[in-house]
């Protein structure tokens, strides 16, 4: 029998005792701790854990008994069943389309081993283009970090998402945020990380006199831009180019890389060891 896998993240205030509350609560359903990774930033708790059962579990009183584990530390716990087969997809976007679109026509295709669930915007730039795709948006525009990831958080626990995709969304998240969601939150970058990191990166490139421009795919963590990198695309910069050529080449080069990383790790192609990404 192929072993049931299971991802669980542990996020709230700091206490004692909790890695153990959790690590022996599988233990005592025979389960097999295979990853844990744990964090501690400012007194907030993270924690995240990988489990594999090779007899089968009733996933409803295992998932019940695992929130009421975390009600008693006080504890916000997301279940992660690798079992689902149709992922469900926020994509967060601010005002630029180009990546937007490019999942919108993928998921329209049935490209995508998943569903475009909902697209977040932190404006109503982009409504026009999730309704025309009949997908729900919902607007974010809470100027506190905190009151606008409390937002972000009901929402895609309303929508089940079980992957974020940040196209192009032009704010930083925290570890409140990103913790929820380990390996599965993916960004597009406009330059071949760890090089020009930020906003402004074909404009620091031109400036630079860069002779090769790149975007980068790579999953979020809580240090902005350093996450495991999934894909990288570069292209060559004419001396005649303008600032305007280049970004326009730039935004091909997002939409596609990115829409290839979500691919694969919607098709399960893709894994994260030591702070990279492997292909299966």
């Amino acid at each position: 029998m192929r072993k049931i896998r299971i991802g669980i993240t542990i996020v709230g205030k700091d206490r004692e005792g909790i890695v153990a509350a959790f690590t022996n609560f599988i233990f005592q359903k025979n389960g097999n701790i295979e990853k844990v990774n744990q964090n501690v930033i400012k007194g907030l708790f993270g924690m995240h854990l990988e489990a594999s059962f090779s007899k089968e579990i009733d996933v409803k009183k295992f998932d019940s008994e695992l929130q009421n584990l975390g009600r008693q530390f006080e504890m916000e716990v997301s279940i992660y069943h690798e079992i689902n087969s149709q992922k469900n997809i926020a994509v967060f976007v601010t005002k630029e389309p180009h990546c937007l679109q490019s999942l919108l026509d993928a998921d329209a295709k049935g490209q995508l081993k998943g569903k475009i669930s909902v697209v977040v915007g932190t404006e109503r730039s982009l409504e026009p283009l999730a309704k025309k795709a009949k997908i729900p948006f919902v607007v974010v525009e809470e100027k506190d970090q905190q009151e606008a990831e409390q937002h972000l958080i009901e929402i895609t626990k309303k929508y089940d998402i079980d992957l974020v995709v940040l196209a192009r969304y032009m704010r930083i998240m925290t570890p409140n945020f990103v913790w929820r969601y380990p390996h599965r939150i993916i960004n597009i970058h406009p330059s071949l990380l760890p090089a020009f990191p930020g906003a402004f990166a074909y404009a620091q490139a031109f400036e630079r006199g860069t002779k090769i421009v790149g975007v980068t795919a790579h999953y979020v963590t809580e240090e902005l831009d350093q996450g495991p990198i999934i894909f990288q695309d570069s292209f060559r910069v004419d001396s005649a180019d303008s600032l305007e050529t280049i970004k326009k080449k730039g935004q091909e080069l997002e939409a596609e890389t990115l829409l290839k990383a979500v691919k694969m790790h919607l098709e399960g192609k893709l894994e994260v060891s030591w702070r990279k990404v492997y292909t299966k």
